[in-house]
């Protein structure tokens, strides 16, 4: 029950906490941790200086009483009764014996309080160790009582006893001082020792909420630039000074923004070419179409006209199909791949291979293969070599040459394609005319396609797709001229064993 209970306590403190602001937390955290202190500094100094004026009211009481009892001056019955201790320079102290037989000696109305105790004292033996207590009421008459073991000669001549000590009678000498003035000093220490604390955690409050307000004024630069970003999408950096954690955030949140910027510029960009490029099938479709249509209120075209419009929306669509599968590609951008598995490289090149030698049945195609397993999107790997080796038998059939030998009644090849993979390392070369030097660093940049491109099919993100593909796969793509002709595109990966999954 009680731990459910504290358990309610804390998660209904840890509710109300969390519903605070940053700055009222700071301020609540350096108040109540002063608090604290100022409570703990506060309790131990009251208790050391209550427990040091006990102790020096002890001493006193048990010195005065030990040489009261030692001089024998006190410790005569007749003496005690008659005079009171005001006469004695004693206005402070109350005084009283107890002998062992039970009597209290003392006089009116000065008698100190006197029992259980101080009657085993007084029983006890000499030399047995005071008795020292707190008789009385709290916050009314209390007093600190000493009994003190001594002895008293019975007969009027003392030297009676001196003569013969077996005469001397056991007793105890009783003194008590109020401690009203010691419960007054400690009161008033109480009301300081409050008062400083009550200072401290105000002060404690208010240095907190200084500190908040200083060390917070950067967060709260950031979270109006933050909301600026948010509001107007303007992803310009914010300023930043310092080296603090604040102003380490504010790197890390311009980084952020910088790769935000270059994700959003990327996203125009694609949007833009993507646009472009579609409009470009999608305006020859509807131009054949709207031909077709046309020809069928006029009668009809010929068989082989309408079927050379068909083939050409027919070339359209798939051109359109490609360039749709290649934005989608694109489009994903994240920075590896997910659910990677590991897949033997040799044989996505030659599943490659055979595909696009169909494709170009004109080409002479020299490949050499050799085991090598990495981790990584066997899709995206098939289609970035495909377009590897699609972009090499491109260039490598001349211009206005019939690809199929069996069209054209010739079987020499029209040209050669060069594929190599060794340790990890794949080439394509091709035969073509090679890459001109003012391409070579925009190749593989999306819908970038040279004047001498321009004039083939395709969309211009075969190439990207293929360096995209690499970037996810921790690998790097390159292309370079040969020295005999042609251009030659080197993809590396690394292996399974040096991945993680």
């Amino acid at each position: 029950m009680v731990v459910a209970t504290a358990a309610r306590t804390q998660s209904w403190w840890q509710d109300k906490l969390h519903k605070l602001s940053l700055h009222a937390r700071v301020t609540l955290l350096a108040a109540v941790a002063v608090g604290l202190a100022v409570a703990f500094v506060s309790l131990s100094a009251y208790v050391t200086v209550r427990q040091q004026m006990y102790r020096n009211l002890d001493d006193s009481l048990v010195d005065r009483a030990v040489q009261a009892a030692k001089s024998g001056a006190l410790t005569d019955p007749g003496l005690i009764q008659s005079v009171p201790p005001e006469a004695l320079g004693l206005s402070d102290i109350l005084l009283g014996l107890y002998t062992a037989d039970g009597q209290k000696i003392g006089s009116p109305g000065t008698m100190p309080p006197m029992d259980a105790p101080e009657l085993a004292i007084a029983q006890g033996p000499i030399g047995i160790k005071p008795s020292i207590r707190t008789v009385g009421v709290r916050n009314g008459p209390h007093y600190r009582v000493v009994a003190v073991a001594t002895q008293y000669c019975p007969f009027e001549d003392p030297k009676t006893c001196q003569r013969q000590p077996e005469y001397y009678r056991p007793l105890a000498l009783v003194v008590a001082q109020s401690l009203k003035p010691i419960d007054r000093t400690l009161h008033n220490l109480g009301i300081v020792l409050w008062a400083v604390g009550l200072l401290g955690v105000i002060g404690a409050a208010l240095a907190g909420n200084a500190i908040a307000q200083s060390g917070l004024r950067p967060l709260a630069r950031l979270t109006g630039a933050a909301e600026h970003i948010a509001r107007t999408e303007d992803l310009k950096p914010i300023p930043v000074t310092g080296s603090d954690e604040i102003s380490r955030l504010a790197l890390a949140f311009n980084a952020m923004l910088a790769a935000l910027a270059r994700s959003q510029d990327r996203q125009r960009r694609l949007v833009g070419d993507a646009g472009h490029e579609l409009r470009t099938p999608l305006t020859s479709i509807r131009t054949n179409l709207d031909l077709l249509a046309q020809a069928d209120k006029r009668g009809g075209l010929r068989a082989e006209d309408r079927q050379q419009l068909l083939d050409d929306v027919r070339a359209q669509m798939d051109e359109l199909t490609t360039l749709i599968g290649d934005l989608t590609e694109l489009a994903r951008d994240t920075p590896q791949v997910r659910n990677a598995e590991l897949i033997e490289m040799s044989n996505v090149v030659e599943d490659a291979v055979i595909k696009v030698r169909r494709r170009a049945p004109g080409l002479e195609w020299d490949v050499q293969l050799t085991p090598f397993p990495v981790w990584g999107d066997e899709r995206l790997l098939g289609r970035a070599v495909t377009n590897l080796l699609d972009n090499a038998a491109k260039y490598s059939i001349p211009d206005n040459a019939v690809p199929n030998p069996a069209d054209r009644g010739d079987s020499a090849p029209l040209g050669r394609v060069t594929v190599r993979l060794l340790d990890g390392v794949l080439t394509v070369t091709d035969s073509g005319p090679g890459i001109a030097e003012a391409d070579l660093p925009h190749v593989f940049e999306r819908f970038y396609r040279s004047s001498e491109a321009r004039s083939r099919p395709g969309s211009g993100l075969g190439l990207a797709i293929v360096k995209h593909a690499a970037e996810q796969h921790g690998g790097m793509i390159y292309a370079r001229n040969t020295p005999g002709g042609g251009a030659q595109f080197t993809l590396w990966l690394p292996h399974a064993a040096t991945q993680s999954r």
